[in-house]
């Protein structure tokens, strides 16, 4: 007997509830076929099809071929991400994470994109934010990254996360490296000590048992250990 997979459709309950209360993040549009997606496709960081009046994500399958997961947005959502580095007296380099409030792990600060704003003044508005650590754009240790996809675990095919990375390098400090705390949705900020990306997994596990955010492992080992053979 031949059997058929039907396809897992998901979209999870705190994004209806989102939707319910309002929230920015949550799109209250419930069929995707009804947006206008000639004009969302046409700002998007990467390109993706629709299918059926329906947008795909151009990296699936994620597992959930219908709804959001538990994304709020329909298609492309564009994030920024602020990877922050320091040395210490001894010239080892520290990257700067923050514990996600989710229970998704260990991340870098970073968050949504608001309608209108440069990615890059996003990401340093994010780095504030989540840890208190204020630092300008302008600054010539800051290199704004090209957009990429992030294999975010809440995506769908029809939700998906694209970010931009900034590189921010704050150079050595004679003394301790920048006071940062937690805030807003990151249970903490921390200072992790970064010669190359399996050094950073090494001290999440050891000190925290904790782990990288998945959406961001592909993204710190190309940047980390790129950074360490240059």
């Amino acid at each position: 007997m031949t059997r058929t997979c039907t396809p897992h459709t998901f979209t999870d309950p705190s994004v209806l509830a989102g939707i319910a209360a309002g929230a920015s993040w949550a799109d209250p549009e419930m069929d995707p076929t009804r947006i206008d997606w000639t004009a969302r496709r046409s700002v998007a960081a990467i390109p993706f099809p629709l299918v059926d009046g329906r947008p795909v994500n151009p990296y699936a399958p994620t597992g959930v071929r219908y709804g959001r997961n538990m994304l709020g947005h329909w298609g492309e959502q564009r994030c920024a991400d602020a990877i922050v580095t320091a040395a210490d007296p001894d010239g080892w380099r520290w990257l700067l994470m923050v514990e996600r409030a989710d229970g998704h792990g260990f991340a870098v600060p970073g968050g949504y994109v608001d309608p209108g704003e440069d990615p890059t003044h996003a990401a340093f508005r994010e780095l504030a934010e989540e840890t208190g650590l204020i630092a300008t754009h302008t600054a010539p240790w800051a290199k704004t990254l090209p957009a990429r996809y992030v294999p975010d675990p809440r995506a769908s095919d029809e939700a998906w996360m694209v970010t931009t990375p900034v590189r921010i390098d704050l150079g050595s400090y004679v003394g301790p490296l920048p006071d940062v705390s937690g805030r807003d949705d990151a249970r903490r900020a921390v200072w992790v000590p970064a010669v190359d990306y399996d050094c950073v997994v090494r001290h999440l596990t050891e000190v925290y048992a904790g782990q990288v955010f998945p959406a961001h492992r592909d993204l710190l080992a190309d940047v980390l250990d790129t950074h360490q053979a240059g």
